[in-house]
């Protein structure tokens, strides 16, 4: 009886880190973390983030084995004062990390849109846990990551004209 493996190929994903906000005494540290996780040489093109005066934003695309996303994730949450996202996609979902200083943190399964997925044992837990639709309520927005949302929402689109425009009102 032949033994059914998953083709290399299939352990390939596709991964984008947007880091909103970090000092700029953080760069080459996170360039050389990003480097060491993803085994080549890594350098993000750091723009001025707009809304934190001192800190820097990039994006950062790769392509790589599967858990690589966690491994960011988890690598980058060592450092208490960035704001990041990481997405790893493979052909049927994926992963969505998202962290914040204030909230630690989120991690949530995907659909191939994008979408937050629940699973039935959170939605079982979250029923075992609350008392009134409220709760319910905020059990879920919990699992979803609304908080994480709203954090991160700020930074997203941030440019030049933006930032003037806010002054000027």
């Amino acid at each position: 009886m032949q033994r059914l493996t998953r083709s290399s190929a299939a352990l390939v994903v596709r991964g984008v880190l947007t880091i909103h906000s970090a000092p700029s005494a953080l760069r080459d540290h996170i360039d050389w973390a990003l480097a060491d996780l993803l085994g080549s040489t890594v350098r993000c093109d750091w723009t001025p983030q707009m809304l934190k005066a001192g800190t820097f934003k990039c994006t950062l695309t790769w392509r790589d084995r599967q858990g690589v996303g966690a491994a960011v994730a988890s690598a980058l949450r060592s450092w208490h004062y960035i704001y990041f996202e990481v997405h790893e996609d493979t052909n049927d979902g994926g992963e969505l990390f998202r962290f914040t200083p204030e909230l630690g943190i989120h991690r949530a399964v995907t659909d191939l849109t994008g979408a937050v997925l629940i699973g039935q044992n959170q939605i079982n837990a979250v029923l075992a846990e609350s008392f009134d639709e409220e709760s319910i309520r905020a059990g879920l927005a919990l699992i979803i990551g609304n908080e994480w949302e709203s954090e991160l929402e700020r930074f997203r689109g941030v440019n030049h004209q933006e930032i003037s425009h806010l002054r000027a009102i």
